[in-house]
């Protein structure tokens, strides 16, 4: 299966990562090899951040681990589970509100997290893959079925 291809209309020369971007709702749920998945993380890995604090955690499942994966996609608002559960891979982002240098709030955490999310989309279209981030999930069962500690971590 190749890469599915909806290049965005620029107005100005753009790199091809962020042209060929795209959300599309339609996924397979054919396996994605290991290494590919160790290549989005390591993207996210190489993401600035304030303080090189990296207040991103991620937590992912793919269909090669039916219990964790369920897990996931009980989080989904019942639209996103119509279209997301045929993914094989899901994965739910956290920051860190406050830096581990100093325990003070990290008012960063947020904005770096998403930048590194979005080094992981950039790297998905890399591996020719697709991503699509959504916000229709529960936050708080998230947050308490992931283990994370609530006071220190926000969804």
């Amino acid at each position: 299966m190749t890469y599915p291809q909806k290049p965005a209309d620029v107005q100005y020369p753009i790199n091809e990562l962020a042209k060929n971007r795209w959300s599309p709702r339609l996924f397979s749920n054919r396996p994605i090899e290991q290494k590919k998945i160790m290549s989005l993380f390591e993207a996210v890995r190489w993401t600035p951040s304030s303080y090189n604090e990296q207040p991103w955690r991620y937590v992912y499942a793919t269909k090669d681990d039916p219990e964790k994966f369920k897990l996931l996609f009980s989080l989904m608002v019942e639209f996103n589970q119509g279209w997301a559960g045929q993914a094989f891979l899901l994965a739910v982002s956290f920051a860190k509100k406050n830096f581990t240098h100093s325990g003070k709030p990290n008012y960063y955490a947020l904005h770096d997290t998403g930048a590194a999310s979005m080094s992981l989309v950039l790297e998905a279209v890399n591996q020719g893959l697709v991503a699509h981030q959504m916000e229709g999930f529960d936050k708080d069962k998230a947050l308490k079925e992931l283990c994370m500690d609530v006071a220190e971590y926000q969804a």
